[in-house]
C-alpha cells in the first residue's frame, strides 16, 4: 500500500496512526498489472476474469475460498527465467513455494530443474515424471530415509548442510554403490534486508556452515576425503523477498573466495556455484521487482568479475526462483461474510478463509493488495482490514487496504500474488478445509489440487 500521507483528518491520523500513511488509490476498480497475473482483467460488466473466465462463474463451480492459478502466466515466467540464464546455467524451481504434479509437469516441459526439501516433495516430483538428475535435494535435517530415496532415485545433487550430513550422505551412497554429487551450503554473513524469519545468510541461524571461523572450509576438506561423495560446488542462499542484487554481490565474492581457497589448498576447482533464490515479487504496487533478464545479467557479471579477480575459471551458475515464478501467477478468491464498521477506527471485512489459507500476514507481517472483483463500484474508499473466520485475533489476510464503502456480504474479493507459500503453508486450523488450486487457461479451468472434505479430516482421525 502507498506510504504517502493520508489527507484525512482525526479519524485516521489521530485514532489510527498507522493509517495516516495510507492513501486510497485513484480508482478502486483498477486491477493493477503489477500485482495481478497476466490474463487478469475486467469484462464489460465489470467482473474480473482470468484466462477468459469470470470469477463469479469460477466461484459457482469451485467454491470459495480457492486459489486460481494462471497457467499461461506460470509457463511464461518459467520461459523467461530459462531464456535469461541460457543453456550454460541451471534454473531450479524452488518447490517449497508451491508444488503439485501438474506444476512438476509444466516445469519439465518448460526445461526447468526442481529443488525439493522433503521426502514428500521428492515423491511428488518423481511421481509426476521429473527426471531425477534434474532434481536437487535441500534441507537442514534430512532423514536417512529421505537421503536413501534420493540417492537410489539418482537425484542430480544433494545440498549438504552439516558435518553429520556429509558423513550420512557418504555412507548411504557407498552402501548403494554410488558416488553422490553434492554441494555444501555455506552461510556468508550477508544481512539481507528482509524479515528475520526469512533471512538465511547471517551466521546465527539453522542453515548451512559459516565461512567465518573456517567451518565451511573444514566441510570441504571432509567431503573431498569421502569416496561416496563427488563435491561439485558451493551453495549460498541469503534470504527471501529481495529486490536488489547487492547482497548477491557480497555473497558471490565470499563464495568465490572459498573456491579460491579450495583450489589453493586442494588443487581442485569446483565446477558449480549456486546463489540460491529469494528474489522478490510485487505484493503491492509499491514493490518493484527486477525482471529475470536483469537478474541474470547482474549475477553473471558479479560471478565473472569475482572469478577473474581470483584467477578462477567461471563455474556453472545455478539459481533457485520459486516465489518469483509462481507467486504472481495466482490469486485467492473469497466471499465476504460480514462487514463490521468500528466508527473512528476502521471496517473489518470478514471472509470465508483466513490464516488457514494464508499464514504469511500473521507470520511475517506480509503486505497484500485486495480488490472487489465480482462487480465495480463508484462508492467512496473505505479503510478496511480483511480478516478470516478463525478464532484468533491475528487472523488477518490484508492488514490495511481500501475497499468500496458499499461492500456487502456475498461480494467476491480477491487477493493477488498468493501463488507462493499460501497453499504450501496452509493448515487445518479450527479444522478448516484447505482450499483447492484451480488452473485456468484459454477459457478452461481444472482442479489440480482438490478441496479437502470433512471426510478427509475424519479419515486421518483414527481415535
Amino acid at each position: 500500500m502507498s506510504r504517502s500521507a493520508h489527507p484525512a483528518g482525526p479519524r485516521y491520523a489521530d485514532v489510527l496512526p498507522e493509517a495516516h500513511h495510507l492513501a486510497p488509490p485513484a480508482d478502486l476498480n483498477t486491477l493493477d498489472p503489477r500485482v495481478w497475473s497476466r490474463t487478469v482483467s475486467r469484462d464489460a460488466a465489470g467482473t474480473a476474469t482470468v484466462g477468459g473466465l469470470d470469477v463469479k462463474h469460477l466461484a459457482e463451480e469451485f467454491g470459495t475460498p480457492a486459489y486460481f492459478l494462471d497457467e499461461d502466466d506460470f509457463r511464461a515466467r518459467c520461459r523467461a527465467w530459462r531464456e535469461a540464464f541460457g543453456t550454460d546455467a541451471d534454473v531450479f524451481y524452488a518447490g517449497k513455494a508451491f508444488l503439485s504434479r501438474a506444476v512438476v509437469r509444466w516445469l519439465t516441459e518448460e526445461g526447468l530443474n526442481l529443488d525439493v526439501c522433503s521426502g514428500g516433495e521428492l515423491s511428488t516430483a518423481l511421481a509426476a515424471g521429473m527426471p531425477a538428475e534434474r532434481i536437487a535435494l535441500h534441507g537442514n535435517n534430512k532423514s536417512a530415509r529421505e537421503i536413501t530415496r534420493a540417492v537410489e532415485a539418482g537425484v542430480g545433487r544433494i545440498v549438504v548442510d552439516s558435518f553429520q550430513e556429509i558423513v550420512r550422505v557418504a555412507h548411504i551412497a557407498q552402501k548403494a554403490g554410488k558416488r553422490q554429487r553434492v554441494q555444501i551450503r555455506v552461510t556468508v554473513g550477508v544481512e539481507a534486508h528482509t524479515h528475520e524469519f526469512i533471512a538465511t545468510a547471517h551466521e546465527d541461524q539453522k542453515f548451512g556452515l559459516p565461512l567465518a571461523g573456517g567451518l565451511a572450509a573444514e566441510a570441504v576438506r571432509r567431503a573431498l576425503k569421502l569416496d561416496g561423495l563427488e563435491l561439485v560446488g558451493i551453495h549460498s542462499h541469503i534470504g527471501s523477498q529481495i529486490f536488489d542484487t547487492s547482497g548477491f554481490e557480497v555473497a558471490a565474492r565470499r563464495v568465490v573466495g572459498l573456491l579460491a581457497e579450495v583450489r589453493d589448498e586442494h588443487g581442485v576447482e569446483l565446477p558449480e556455484i549456486d546463489l540460491g533464490g529469494g528474489l522478490g515479487i510485487a505484493y503491492t504496487p509499491e514493490d518493484d521487482p527486477r525482471e529475470p533478464h536483469e537478474i541474470a545479467t547482474a549475477l553473471r557479471a558479479i560471478v565473472e568479475r569475482e572469478c577473474a579477480a581470483a584467477g578462477l575459471a567461471v563455474p556453472r551458475l545455478s539459481v533457485e526462483p520459486g516465489r518469483a515464478i509462481v507467486g504472481p501467477t495466482a490469486f485467492t478468491l473469497y466471499e465476504v461474510g460480514t462487514v463490521k464498521e468500528l466508527p473512528g477506527l476502521r471496517t473489518y471485512v470478514s471472509v470465508d478463509g483466513g490464516m488457514s489459507d494464508n499464514i504469511r500476514t500473521a507470520l511475517y507481517d506480509a503486505e497484500y493488495s485486495v480488490a472487489l472483483v465480482s462487480r465495480t463500484s463508484t462508492a467512496a474508499p473505505m479503510l478496511s482490514r480483511v480478516v478470516g473466520k478463525h478464532c484468533e485475533s491475528g487472523d488477518i489476510v490484508v492488514r490495511d487496504a481500501f475497499l468500496p464503502a458499499d461492500l456487502a456480504p456475498g461480494d467476491l474479493i480477491a487477493v493477488p500474488a498468493t501463488g507462493a507459500y499460501c497453499r504450501s503453508m496452509a493448515s487445518n486450523y479450527n479444522h478448516a478445509l484447505r482450499p483447492p488450486v484451480v488452473a485456468v487457461k484459454d477459457g478452461t479451468a481444472r482442479v489440480i489440487v482438490r478441496r479437502e472434505t470433512e471426510e478427509d479430516l475424519l479419515r486421518l482421525d483414527v481415535g
